[in-house]
């Protein structure tokens, strides 16, 4: 018997279009109209096309809506235009982008006092942008005729979907003589500048943000495109303004101007940090670092540097007299005094500053103290684990110190000039200037006498029944830097010579701490799976490397992109007790895989049981007891 299926149905928007009355409201009311538009109905799309259906849709995606209109189908319509409107058909595009009433009609959304209504702002941006990556010459050429479209956009960057619309005006355009050609006419409207002065103390945090965001978003942006340009194109002029010293001592004076808000601190930092970076951070930095290695990396312009150096002591004073803030409950009880974001930050900072190794840079943190300043916060905030991070980067780029090598990179010849060669002369004093830098970390700001100390005081908290301290664990780290250092490294001549130097007492304790406690901790650190080598500390074994990496790029990379998505107050109210995580009970015994379980014939008739079935599969985790090595 033969079934018969009539495959080519037709559509119920087809139907309606046969009708001479039909609207546009009933067409949007199909669930299909979009997938039918998509599909290039050939009908539908003419219909669309007409005057005065486009401008109808174009209305709709920048006219708020009814108040008395139900919520949940009040956005129905202007979410479906829009949807229609970029729905990438030529027929459409052609239509929207060389309609100027239309353009007209969709630019007067942004004439409106702000805050415009976020969904619209959406619409709206996303319409714009789909056109200027379709009919760019066109849109261009008419955004460049409104003198006051730039101030427009910056008027309304407390929504975000203007921030998207200006990425799209720096990424989206093509070719590269048009894209150079948009570039400059930003740069010509000051559009860094303009951005750079919305970082104020007064003015409002979510456009201190969002300017913030845009910036950090061009930075990397212009330079990811500079690597993939050829060597003789025209340098991209925003990433100049923005790498420029001018720029950079604009930003800082906003910041530290007037009354210092942790706001306009923090926004101002993520700028800074943006623009020291070697590469990319977050997780994309971490997507670059499992995929390309080093090979996708930036370098540091010494004007940058020049810019921040004169107030490195403004940020030293931040340490110490950071904005007020009130007392939070966290999950180890009530902090009177919290840390803050303004104080984090400027630990990233530090710890970006120390890792381009600029020998002035190192010498006014060294004046300053500030690597002292962060040990007592490291202490005293023993719960802040992403203080602890920062201030061990810290540490990790003292001792792990290396000459950076020179690597031109394509799309920013522009800037070697400003960039001394590191001939031997210079070498030499960067050298110099290290070793000051780290006589200063074991001299004045005491690390081992630190460590020792902390060590101590654990020992007794938790001999009298206390949680051990939440900085154990970075602790350990560091002075696991410290001994691999003292057998292999830049500086292991000198390490030797400054540990030699402490006081007897201290230098017996901390030979002692080595010897046996270090080690034994890192033995119970060193947790082994089935089928694995073993783990040694590098006391252990002086062939074999450390479990505790001295490159700690993938874990700054994470650190980035976790600060990047919490909160201010999650600063304070996050903490972890490394206890939670350290101990190990040997006794775990769970079952392995077992592939000889009954193995089912699968050609075998059996009644067929819809009900799910789970089968309950274990897994063998070993954690070997170190006295049967």
């Amino acid at each position: 018997m033969f079934w018969k299926f009539d495959l080519h149905t037709t559509s119920h928007i087809d139907q309606l279009l046969d009708r001479e009355d039909v609207t546009l409201r009933e067409l949007m009311e199909e669930d299909d109209v979009l997938q039918e538009c998509k599909a290039q109905n050939r009908r539908l799309l003419l219909f669309l096309s007409q005057d005065h259906c486009m401008t109808e849709l174009v209305n709709l995606i920048t006219t708020e809506p009814p108040a008395d209109l139900e919520e949940k189908s009040r956005f129905k319509f202007p979410n479906i235009a829009c949807e229609l409107l970029t729905s990438d058909v030529s027929l459409i595009n052609d239509k929207l982008g060389g309609d100027e009433s239309l353009l007209e009609t969709l630019y007067h959304f942004l004439e409106q006092e702000p805050p415009l209504n976020p969904l619209l702002a959406s619409f709206f941006s996303k319409t714009i942008g789909n056109l200027i990556a379709r009919k760019t010459e066109q849109v261009i050429s008419f955004l460049r005729k409104k003198d006051g479209f730039i101030g427009l956009v910056l008027k309304h960057i407390d929504a975000s979907a203007m921030m998207d619309l200006l990425l799209r005006l720096i990424s989206c355009v093509e070719p590269a003589p048009l894209r150079q050609e948009v570039l400059n006419w930003l740069s010509e409207e000051k559009l860094i500048q303009r951005l750079t002065e919305l970082i104020h103390t007064g003015k409002d945090e979510e456009r201190q943000s969002n300017a913030s965001q845009t910036l950090c978003d061009i930075i990397r942006l212009s330079r990811d495109q500079a690597n993939q340009m050829q060597e003789n194109v025209e340098a991209d002029p925003l990433l100049a303004v923005l790498e420029s010293q001018e720029s950079v001592a604009g930003l800082l004076k906003t910041m530290f101007e007037g009354e210092r808000s942790e706001a306009s601190i923090v926004n101002g930092t993520q700028v800074l940090l943006t623009l020291l970076e070697t590469r990319r951070s977050g997780l994309e930095g971490l997507m670059d670092l499992y995929s390309q290695g080093y090979e996708r990396s930036y370098t540091v312009n010494s004007s940058i540097l020049h810019a921040i150096e004169p107030h490195l002591k403004d940020f030293q004073q931040l340490l110490l007299n950071p904005p007020k803030k009130s007392a939070i409950l966290t999950t180890v009880g009530l902090l009177e005094e919290p840390l803050g974001n303004a104080r984090l930050h400027v630990a990233r900072l530090v710890a970006a500053l120390l890792q381009t190794s600029a020998p002035s840079v190192c010498q006014e943190l060294c004046k300053l103290t500030t690597m002292d300043q962060l040990l007592d916060l490291f202490f005293k905030y023993s719960w802040n684990n992403f203080l602890h991070f920062q201030v061990e980067l810290c540490v990790a780029s003292i001792l792990n110190h290396s000459v950076p090598e020179e690597r031109p990179i394509p799309g920013l010849q522009n800037h070697e000039e400003e960039k001394p060669p590191a001939g031997p002369e210079n070498q030499g004093e960067e050298t110099t200037l290290h070793n000051t830098l780290v006589a200063h970390l074991f001299q004045k700001c005491r690390l081992v006498q630190r460590i020792l100390d902390a060590w101590e005081e654990n020992d007794q908290i938790q001999a009298e029944g206390g949680a051990r301290r939440g900085n154990m664990g970075h602790l350990t780290r560091m002075a696991n830097m410290v001994v691999q250092n003292l057998e292999k490294g830049p500086v292991q001549s000198q390490i030797s010579d400054l540990i030699k130097e402490l006081p007897e007492d201290c230098k017996g304790r901390w030979e002692s701490f080595v010897d046996e406690t270090l080690r034994e901790t890192n033995r119970r650190n060193t947790v082994e799976l089935v089928s694995t080598h073993n783990l040694h500390s590098s006391s252990e074994d002086d062939d074999m490397e450390s479990p505790f990496p001295n490159d700690l790029s993938l874990q700054q990379a994470f650190s980035d992109y976790q600060i990047q998505q919490m909160t201010a107050n999650f600063v304070d109210q996050f903490g972890f007790n490394d206890e939670e995580f350290s101990e190990h009970d040997e006794n775990i015994k769970i079952r392995q895989f077992d592939d000889a379980e009954e193995e089912e014939d699968i050609w075998e008739e059996k009644e067929i049981n819809y009900a799910t079935q789970v089968k309950s599969r274990t897994r063998l985790v070993k954690i070997q007891d170190p006295k049967t090595k």
